[in-house]
């Protein structure tokens, strides 16, 4: 059963309306009807009709036909009319010769460029070696100068000094400084996907003590939110068909699942972290697991 189905039905049985009613209002045959709360639009005679038995059952159920019709637009989006590629082949003879003309004149040119590196490279190595090096013209400008000063062969450096009290000129050691142990990091929030299984993408969420989910509607959705228990059930927070520019926030101290009617139109946020639901109108299930510490 499709979202869309799962509200019309959901609408028609709490206002108590059967199958036969509702036929008898929309003089819609009761096998269509089924089938538009099924999902299955391919026994209605055509998209128009469609639309057209789609919006007769909004109305006679009290539902806005308008927000209905573009749910329905949402999650089955026309098909694109592809037009055939008509490719032309047309042979210049022009064209071709100054083709061949630009490769001719790119070989030749490549082969001076070759020759000319070859002739640079041999001049640079035959002039480096005629000049010879500083060391060969003066060794005695690169003897290293004798060290005669008290150095620390761990690090090259002169040992740190320093006079004691009673100026008698011995010389004391200084003491080592004690190092600082580092801070210990604060563990920071972190939202991680975890598995997807029978079509709910599973996301686990560490490092927070409360789950912050917030969302931003781009256009018109549908979506369900509830609360998980410890014991594994679910409590409904809420179910609502939102339009283009509407958020919502929730505050939590447990798990959620949220049940999505149209991925492409949802902005989620959770603890300041973007998690991406979909970028196609198709309906999408995302189950938040807290774990805290």
């Amino acid at each position: 059963m499709s979202d869309l189905g799962y509200i019309l039905r959901k609408t028609r049985q709490e206002k108590k309306i059967s199958l036969d009613d509702l036929q008898e209002v929309t003089k819609i045959r009761k096998r269509y009807l089924e089938a538009i709360e099924e999902g299955n639009y391919k026994v209605l005679p055509g998209s128009f009709y469609v639309r057209a038995f789609i919006k007769s059952y909004a109305e006679a159920v009290g539902l806005d036909p308008a927000e209905v019709l573009g749910m329905y637009q949402t999650t089955n989006p026309s098909p694109a009319v592809e037009k055939p590629v008509v490719e032309t082949i047309r042979k210049n003879r022009t064209s071709v010769r100054n083709t061949e003309k630009l490769s001719r004149w790119a070989s030749g040119t490549m082969f001076v460029c070759f020759i000319l590196l070859i002739f640079g490279i041999v001049y640079y190595y035959t002039y480096k070696n005629y000049k010879g090096t500083p060391a060969d013209q003066n060794p005695s400008q690169t003897q290293s100068p004798r060290i005669t000063d008290s150095t620390n062969p761990a690090t090259g450096t002169a040992p740190s000094t320093t006079m004691n009290a009673s100026g008698d000129g011995k010389v004391a050691p200084l003491a080592t400084p004690t190092p600082t142990p580092a801070p210990t990091p604060t563990p920071s929030v972190q939202v991680k996907f975890s598995s997807s299984e029978k079509g709910v993408d599973n996301y686990t969420i560490t490092g927070a003590s409360n789950l912050n989910i917030q969302m931003k509607i781009t256009g018109s959705c549908w979506i369900r939110v509830d609360s998980l228990t410890e014991a594994g059930g679910k409590e409904m927070l809420r179910q609502k068909l939102y339009k283009a520019g509407d958020t919502d926030s929730f505050d939590l101290t447990g798990s959620a699942y949220l049940n999505v009617g149209a991925a492409s139109a949802l902005e989620l946020t959770v603890n300041g972290t973007i998690v991406p639901v979909g970028d196609t109108p198709n309906p999408k299930r995302v189950q938040l697991n807290l774990q805290k510490n």
